[in-house]
Parts: C-alpha cells; structure tokens; sequence
C-alpha cells in the first residue's frame, strides 16, 4: 500500500483527538515553522535583496521568502497578489521567491506567447508543487508518476471522448442528471455553490463520476457524496505550508492525507469488485481494464481526472446558472435553441429521453448559443493561473531571463481582464466578439497544452444545462455578483447568491 503507516497513524490520532489536543498540535507545528522556515530558506544561497542583473526580472519588494504571511497571499488571495507584483514592480515581467524558489509571473501578448509554446516548461512539474492540491499516493498522483504513465492517462482519456463511448455516455449523464433533478419541489431556490446540495456543482460532479470512473461508484448516491466531500476536504487542506513543506506533519497535511486515503480505498474497492465479479460493463474502468493498463494508472486515472474534471466544469455550470437567471434573454434564446433540436416524434417521451435521441455531432455543431454561453463564462468566471517549469535550458521571454528550475506563472486575467482586448470586462455578455489576436482567448488552453478533456466537458455542461433549462424558469435577484478571481477553485462571489426556480412544464423529466 502506497502509504507512510507512520503517517497514517498519526493522522488517525490526530483526527480523533479532541480539541484542545488538536490546538496544542497547531501551535508547536506553527512554532517550528516559524524557527525552521528562515534557516531552510537560506540553503540555496540567494540573497533575495542582491543587486539584480538589467536581464533578471525585478523581484517583488518586501515579500520575504521564508515568512508564511508575506507569501500565504499567493495562495488566498492570488489575484490581488499577483495584480499588487504587476503594481509595485511596474514590470510585466517579475518575480518573487517560495522558500528556495524561484517564481517569474508574466504578461503581455508575447510573454503570453511565449509561455503556451515554449518546449521547456512543463506542466505537471508546475502543477504539482504550486497547487498542492491533488490526492497524494506515491507511484499513482505523485512523484512515481512517470512520462510514460502520463502519456498513458492521456491516451486513455482521449479515448473515452471518441464519438462511440461519448454516444454511449449521453443517456447515462441525461439519467443521473434527471435522478437528481427529480428531488425538487414544484418551486423553491438554492444556492449553485453550495457543495453537496446545489444543482450544478454536485450534478456535475456525478456525471463527471459517471463519465470517468466505474457504474460501481457513479450509481451509487452515497459514494458520490462521500467522494465528493473527501475532494472538497482535500481543497480545505490546502494551504501554504502543506504546499511548500509537505514533508511537515502539519494538521492539514494529516487531514489531506486522510482524504487521499479513503479516496485510494474507494476506486481501489471499484477496481477489485469489478474483477471478483467478473462482469463486463460499458463504462469508463472496462476500458481501463480492457487496455491492460496496470493498477497504479487506473488508479491514477480516477482520482486525478475526477479532482481535475469536477472543479473547472463545475465552477463554469454554477456560473453559467447564475449568468442565465439574470439574463433571461439568453436563457429564452438557449431554451429556443434546445427546443429547435428534439425530435417531432418524442413529445410524449421525457424530457431526458428526448434529449438523449440528440447525436454527439449536434450537439457540438449545432448549438452556437450554448457555445457562447460557455465561452464567455469561462472569460470572465474562470480564475485560472497556469503553472509551468521551466526544465531546461535557460530562456529568455520579453529580454528576461527564465533560468532552468524556476517556476512560470501567466494569469488569465491579464488576457480575459484585460479592458483593451475585452471593453468592460466583467460585463458578461455572450455576444461579444472573442479576439483570436495575439491568443486573445485561452479559455481552454492553448498551444501544446489545451484542455485533454474539453469535448467531454463541453458534453457534460449542454447536456445538464439543456435538462435544467427545459424543466425549469430561472431567476437570481439583480444586480448579479461579480465573480471573485481571489476564490481560485469556485470564483464564489463574496455575498451568497439565490437561484429562485419554478417548473416549466408537467412533461416527466
């Protein structure tokens, strides 16, 4: 079992020890970093305050490396962080230090250019040590998870977005979504970001069970939401130290840990039953299973594709939601677009039903207003930062040094923000044109590292957004919320926002 059993030990007492346990535990841990950070930050030997050379981008001022405060803004706030570098360093190239390394953010269409295409920066090596948030299983998430094995997942995910497992996938998502949507009342309200009970992050997430994992896990309702609060634990424990000391037995190391485990546990008890039972079944595992690949890359698959597939798809359908309930223009001309692709013949079928008759080829050709729909939500509800490394050699981006091993940041809002490229940003509005100038637009990724899962994620939101717009009419209260770039995984806007529904129709969903 790819775990530390002395870890594991120590997060079991930790977690059910009390509280005033639990207190004392923080407090030394927060002491040893305080007395460790300062001699651990000064091994590589860099004098932060140094003169720099004219082709070293300027480092950001009063940002101390080894103080969690000055840099626990990168990972709370890194919005405002990043936009304060861009201020006081007045530079469009600059950087700052984590502990012993080196972070360069940057801007501009040629930085921007630049980044997306440079063969040296890798992003699983920038992922992995800026986010901190994947499930950590030695050999499976993490440091065994070799290019091959890589090259190997994203194969295999190419694989289940082929026309026939796609075609195969439809009425099974339209299923789960039309279970869940079957639990509302004639009329009432939610909130789209509430974790277990909203009716498009959590939908979501199911159907990314479904579309990802085993009929083991998706059809069960209580697996689901165990799956998903362990992922949205994980989130939780995310925080600077975690991040840049994951070998200090800090709390909420021992509490990611724990997550990690009993997610590693479920997909592997998936895995096990299918085998036991011999049954061959139509889903994303036989696949898996089919292909011969070993155990720790099935494992991987799951749990990586799931965290990395719920979270941006799910942001973008709370938004979306949100978008439409204050824009009922477009959510009458998304309606009318739905409508215009059901069958003559399938009036006295359900709504689902109706919608699952609808090929893969419509759906991705012949639904213009969805596709905007998306895409300006992704601009302007999408907080992303993507992170690279730079793995060698050295390069240069706008007559700055990118030295090998140092980190590589470029902000989507300095693209999607930016009021010369997008007049008044943060207006959402699906009929503006998106610039193809200069990678105006990097929604979904761009250059050698677009989005693997983009076809299926596009599925997944027009799938469930068509069901909820048939079966129901929409509101949230004006003025709607402006999307919160600091809140890195949801966008979740600072006030709680009300989606208020009523029914549409007593057509069976």
């Amino acid at each position: 079992m790819p775990y530390s059993i002395g870890l594991y030990q120590a997060a079991c007492a930790f977690l059910s020890a009390g509280f005033a346990v639990q207190a004392v535990v923080a407090a030394m841990v927060l002491l040893a970093i305080v007395v460790a950070l300062p001699f651990v930050a000064s091994q590589d030997g860099t004098d932060v305050d140094s003169d720099e050379d004219e082709d070293t981008p300027p480092t950001l001022p009063g940002c101390l490396p080894w103080l969690l405060w000055d840099i626990a803004p990168f990972f709370r706030r890194r919005y405002d962080f990043l936009n304060r570098g861009f201020r006081l360093t007045r530079a469009a190239v600059w950087q700052f230090k984590l502990m012993n390394n080196t972070v360069i953010v940057l801007s501009g269409a040629s930085a921007r250019r630049a980044f997306f295409y440079a063969k040296g920066f890798d992003l699983t090596e920038g992922f992995k040590m800026l986010s901190g948030a994947l499930p950590m299983v030695r050999g499976v998430t993490s440091d065994g998870l070799h290019t091959k094995r890589i090259a190997t997942i994203h194969k295999r995910l190419a694989a289940v977005q082929r026309n026939a497992p796609l075609t195969d996938l439809i009425p099974q998502i339209l299923d789960d979504a039309r279970r869940m949507l079957e639990t509302y009342e004639h009329a009432g309200s939610f909130d789209p970001f509430e974790a277990i009970y909203s009716a498009s992050r959590f939908l979501i997430f199911q159907t990314t069970v479904r579309s990802l994992s085993s009929t083991e896990l998706a059809s069960s309702p209580e697996r689901v939401a165990r799956l998903k609060t362990l992922y949205d634990r994980l989130d939780a424990s995310t925080t600077p130290a975690s991040v840049l000391m994951p070998w200090l037995p800090t709390p909420a190391l021992l509490r990611k840990l724990w997550a990690t485990k009993e997610i590693y546990e479920m997909v592997v008890d998936a895995i096990q039953q299918r085998e036991r039972d011999g049954e061959v079944k139509n889903d994303t595992l036989q696949m898996l299973l089919d292909s011969g690949d070993e155990r720790l890359t099935v494992v991987g698959f799951v749990m990586g594709l799931l965290i990395a597939g719920a979270r941006a798809t799910g942001t973008t359908a709370a938004w979306i939601v949100l978008f439409l309930g204050g824009h009922t223009d477009w959510q009458a001309r998304a309606r009318a677009e739905i409508e215009s692709l059901l069958p003559d013949t399938t009036s006295s079928s359900s709504l689902s039903d109706a919608l699952a008759e609808i090929p893969v080829a419509t759906w991705e050709s012949s639904t213009p207003v969805l596709d905007a729909i998306i895409r300006e939500t992704l601009r302007v509800a999408q907080p992303h930062t993507a992170m690279r490394r730079n793995l060698g050699p050295d390069t240069y981006i706008d007559g700055k040094r990118i030295p090998s091993g140092a980190f590589v940041l470029y902000p989507f809002s300095d693209v999607h923000l930016d009021p010369a490229i997008y007049p008044d940003p943060w207006r959402w509005d699906p009929a503006r044109p998106h610039s193809t100038k200069d990678l105006g637009y990097v929604g979904w990724g761009v250059g050698k590292t677009t989005c693997l899962g983009t076809r299926l994620a596009k599925i997944e939101l027009k799938l469930v957004l068509a069901l909820f717009l048939l079966a129901f009419d929409f509101s949230v209260q004006q003025p709607l919320p402006v999307p919160n770039w600091n809140d890195m995984l949801l966008c979740r806007p600072a006030t709680k926002c009300t989606v208020a529904y009523t029914k549409r129709t007593q057509r069976a969903l």
